[in-house]
């Protein structure tokens, strides 16, 4: 029986192993193919600035580089944006500076200018590389039901040329090639994924002086932002307190009044008092209990902030799928966080997007957490909206963490906040 159950045991282990490199694969092939994005953007920004300079040469390109510096300074900052999400955090610098002199002398805007070059070549290299293995395993497998479509010289090719395709049989075993592209895929991604952000995470990091007064400056905004959102929770405490229980426990109190009065004269209509009396006070203590667990669920601080997120997709009126991986717990101000960021995007899209369905994806990646809200609801969601974005955001940045909401017109949206997880 020992045995049996160290066998177990070690099966549980090799499986979870598996899922884990599984997991650790797709997370490198989302990382290379949103690198691959930035690269493209970054070929753009790149050929618009050979433009410039090719057209400089006649004095028109002078009159462009202002705005060929402002793009390509937002696409370093959206590679920044998406090197933040997966782990280092980034500030973005200061806007470029006026005149191109002074621009050209700006050191950050010198680095942005030595990483464009670099991603828009090794960086699309690489994306168009590690889709290139996966793709051949698909390949591969499905190669018995299109072999005849192809020339014989190019179904020759297949199975990287071990043997000739010439039949069924044969081009049904081309399948047995497919585990060594998947292989290839779950080896070397990570590693590709690693190399294609290094020239991001050394080029687009401000210097130790530019970064640590922008950090000073950051640090005095999301101050400001902590105590805002404070501010703005104890509000939303003392609204729901006056505007639900009070008002509640102020007619239990009149009932009751009532009910004394009544018992000399009517002890019937006194005992039908009494039970409105008890209803309004059972409802009282129904909105209690809800302000209690809008300040701090307990099952948050009791169990974990994934069955926290169980219980709160439950009660969410639409079809919603939950994806938690969280091995190690954060520290609770980040769960809580987590969680309020969580509820006030499932309540924006049950009240704003007209969504059928919506999913969210909560996991720990290196020291953030990483939280998604994906709906197909009819999109244009933004700050100025009246639906609570805004707040998402404050209480995200006063937490030190990163804030990005992509919902265009017709959808569908998605909301992504990374979150330092703290000790």
């Amino acid at each position: 029986m020992p045995t049996r159950v160290a066998g177990n045991r070690r099966k549980s282990t090799r499986r979870w192993d598996m899922f884990a490199r599984g997991r650790t694969t797709l997370d490198a092939l989302e990382r290379l193919i949103g690198g691959m994005g930035t690269g493209v953007l970054a070929m753009l920004s790149l050929m618009l600035l050979g433009a410039t300079a090719l057209m400089s040469l006649v004095g028109v390109g002078l009159l462009m580089a202002p705005a060929a510096l402002r793009a390509l300074r937002a696409v370093a900052n959206r590679e920044r944006s998406r090197l933040g999400d997966w782990g280092q955090g980034f500030i973005s610098p200061e806007p470029v500076p006026d005149g191109l002199r002074a621009a050209l002398a700006d050191r950050t805007v010198r680095r942005e200018l030595a990483w464009v070059v670099t991603h828009a070549s090794f960086g699309v290299f690489l994306g168009i590389l590690s889709t290139t293995l996966p793709v051949k395993a698909v390949q591969d497998v499905t190669f018995w039901a299109w072999w005849r479509l192809v020339p014989p010289e190019e179904a020759s090719d297949a199975g990287l040329g071990l043997w000739t395709v010439d039949d069924g049989p044969s081009a049904l075993a081309i399948a047995l090639v497919a585990p060594v592209w998947i292989a290839l895929t779950m080896i070397f991604s990570p590693l590709m994924a690693w190399l294609q952000a290094w020239p991001g995470r050394r080029l687009l990091a401000l210097d130790a002086d530019a970064d640590l007064s922008v950090r000073v400056a950051h640090l005095t905004a999301t101050r400001s932002a902590a105590l805002d959102a404070h501010a703005t929770e104890l509000r939303r405490i003392e609204r729901s307190l006056h505007d639900g229980t009070q008002n509640r426990l102020v007619a239990v109190n009149v009932l009751v009044g009532a009910a004394r009065r009544a018992v000399a004269r009517n002890p019937a209509a006194a005992e039908d008092i009494l039970g409105q009396a008890q209803d309004a006070a059972e409802q009282a203590l129904t909105e209690l209990r809800g302000v209690v667990r809008s300040i701090l669920p307990p099952v948050l601080a009791e169990r974990s902030l994934a069955d926290a997120l169980d219980g709160l997709v439950a009660t969410f009126p639409l079809p919603c799928t939950i994806e938690a991986d969280i091995p190690v717990r954060c520290a609770m101000s980040v769960e809580a966080t987590a969680y309020f960021v969580v509820a006030e995007a499932l309540t924006n899209i049950a009240k704003h997007s007209g969504a059928r369905r919506a999913c969210v994806r909560v996991r720990r990646h290196d020291d953030r957490l990483q939280v998604e809200v994906i709906d197909d609801g009819k999109g244009g969601a933004g700050e100025n909206s009246g639906s609570g974005i805004g707040g998402i955001r404050r209480r995200t940045e006063a937490h030190g963490g990163t804030f990005a909401l992509d919902s265009p017109p017709g959808g569908p949206t998605t909301l992504r906040v990374g979150l330092p997880c703290g000790t």
